[in-house]
């Protein structure tokens, strides 16, 4: 048999990785460079400016972080503790005049998930630091002024996390479709909601505008799931059938407002419900990107702490 030349490879060796001077593999070329992970953030936000089809989201997708239930049920638990940290520092700096705070605004159809999102995700902080508002129909006093003027009068303090369940977004969502104002007085409501969106930033507040994009199918699943459920049926009201038969006027008026008001002082983020895991998964993350970003710090001591902890020690 003819001896092999020593430069010669070996064909079954076709395919393996090079090995370096000590025998061990050789990473290939792109996996030297550790290629940077997507920040949820810049995945799911509605770029400002752009065109919505809503057709063109998968309700049931996980374009980044966790593929699997167990995986991103995992992850979401592991989230609880960094949030509540950012939490108490976020509160803690307003004791020293820090006037930041951040609002998470949810929005989506029936049966999207906004209230297990305020229970699962908002259970992760600390309740007394959280102002929790969910919008109903408006009362007459409402009525009797801006459509933003309740909106105003529920914002969260200095060092508090808001959450809104439904918003000032209802008056050019149902508003549009159920024509409770005309046209023109619609179209106006965009950039009121902009110039007041623009002013909390301003003022230290963080604007986190959250869709909850279900699937038609899923809500069917879901309202059935109600009905079958007697536990479950004060969640159901005859008028969401009436609402689910104009599903195609609320996924345009959903597409203009996502487009009009998506801005770089409060863009939009889009999240696939569907999936109640990754629903939960996707808005901790974004307020932990959001909440990080803003880096809260724990304040001074606005006293002598080595004289006060000697008079401590001194007792007794």
């Amino acid at each position: 048999m003819p001896k092999k030349d020593r430069h010669e490879k070996d064909p079954h060796e076709k395919g393996r990785p090079e090995k370096n001077r000590r025998g061990r593999d050789r990473p290939e070329k792109n996996r030297q460079q550790a290629r940077p992970q997507p920040s949820v953030r810049d995945s799911l936000r509605v770029p400002p400016g752009s065109r919505v089809s809503l057709a063109s989201y998968a309700a049931n997708a996980t374009p980044v972080g966790p593929q699997d239930k167990a995986t991103g049920a995992a992850a979401t638990a592991l989230l609880g503790g960094p949030l509540a940290d950012l939490q108490e520092r976020l509160y803690a700096a307003s004791t020293a005049g820090d006037r930041r705070r951040l609002l998470l605004v949810l929005q989506g159809m029936d049966t999207s998930g906004k209230g297990g999102t305020v229970k699962h995700v908002i259970g992760l902080f600390n309740p007394s630091g959280c102002r929790i508002r969910a919008f109903k129909a408006p009362t007459e006093e409402e009525r009797a002024h801006s459509f933003l003027w309740r909106i105003a009068k529920a914002l969260p303090e200095a060092g508090e996390i808001g959450i809104f369940d439904r918003s000032h977004y209802e008056d050019v969502l149902i508003g549009r479709v159920r024509s409770l104002a005309p046209p023109e007085e619609i179209e106006r409501r965009y950039e009121q909601i902009n110039t007041f969106e623009a002013s909390l930033a301003d003022s230290g507040v963080t604007v986190v505008k959250v869709f909850l994009h279900i699937s038609y199918e899923q809500q069917k699943r879901r309202l059935l799931e109600r009905l079958d459920n007697p536990d479950k049926h004060w969640k159901f009201s005859p008028g969401d059938i009436e609402e689910r038969a104009l599903w195609p006027a609320y996924q345009e008026a959903y597409e203009i407002a996502l487009a009009r008001c998506s801005t770089p002082a409060a863009p939009w983020y889009l999240v696939p419900a569907d999936r109640k895991w990754y629903r939960d998964w996707a808005v901790s993350s974004l307020l932990q990107e959001h909440l990080t970003a803003l880096d809260p710090r724990f304040p001074p001591a606005g006293f002598d702490v080595r004289e006060c902890r000697g008079r401590l020690l001194s007792e007794g």
